[in-house]
């Protein structure tokens, strides 16, 4: 398992987005979807139809409507996941489970760099687990290593950095996390951060993730690669399976 292979296995995987509007919305739209590994549609409807909604399936599947107007909200990342997907409707929770398993495939740094903070943010509230990340340049460690050791002295989360060859030996004097220096080159292509909320550990005996939606809600995982400058293809999900290969993939 690699976290090359993870890519391959989302991208592998049938989703489809059916636009409906009665004007050029609905393409402008399905543009914007096509970033994404996604096989867009747009069908036009009359004028004096209702609103323009779009249509979520999976393979042959469907999954649910919502219009148009509220999936414009969840075009741009990070993608704000709710705690518990249980508690909204049935048609959000189609679009979030395509779009954070879906491969992007022109997201830019600074977009990453907002779902990244994401991910972080849910370390910092959930206070434990571990979370593993990876850097692709010695600027860019550099930028983040004050916020990745205050992370680790200040919580229980068990913090691993993957850091190029290079990188200043003082940025990692006496730091209360676990800083991985021999990162082969395969590993070194990839932007990762990885996070569990329950840790290596697991679960506690007997309980299983299942059993326990609101921990598992805080696996969450991004993996990109570069594909340009400032250009990037990879994915975000928060399927807690899925990240555990991706934990698989580094350690």
């Amino acid at each position: 398992m690699t976290l090359g292979s993870i890519l391959s296995e989302v991208a592998a995987e049938e989703k489809t987005v059916v636009v409906y509007s009665p004007d050029d919305t609905g393409e402008d739209l399905a543009e914007r979807l096509a970033t994404r590994n996604l096989h867009v549609d747009h069908r036009k409807i009359p004028s004096i139809s209702a609103d323009a909604f779009v249509v979520v399936r999976d393979g042959s599947r469907f999954r649910g409507a919502l219009s148009l107007s509220d999936l414009l909200v969840f075009l741009s990342p990070p993608i704000h996941r709710p705690e518990d997907l249980d508690s909204v409707d049935a048609a959000y929770r189609a679009l979030f489970e395509l779009l954070d398993q879906t491969v992007f495939v022109t997201l830019d740094r600074r977009q990453l760099l907002a779902t990244s903070r994401e991910i972080e943010d849910r370390a910092w509230r959930t206070g434990r687990g571990r979370l593993h990340v990876g850097f692709q340049s010695v600027a860019a460690f550099e930028a983040q290593a004050g916020l990745y050791r205050d992370l680790a002295a200040t919580t229980d989360v068990d913090v691993h950095v993957y850091v190029p060859a290079g990188a200043p030996s003082g940025y990692l004097d006496d730091a209360p996390l676990t800083a991985h220096t021999d990162v082969d080159e395969d590993l070194a292509r990839y932007w990762f951060i990885l996070f569990d909320g329950h840790g290596e550990a697991g679960l506690p005996d007997g309980q299983t993730l299942a059993d326990d939606g609101t921990e598992s809600a805080q696996s969450c995982a991004l993996i990109a690669e570069a594909t340009g400058p400032d250009r990037y293809r990879g994915v975000w999900t928060y399927d807690p399976d899925r990240v555990a290969r991706a934990f698989e993939a580094v350690t």
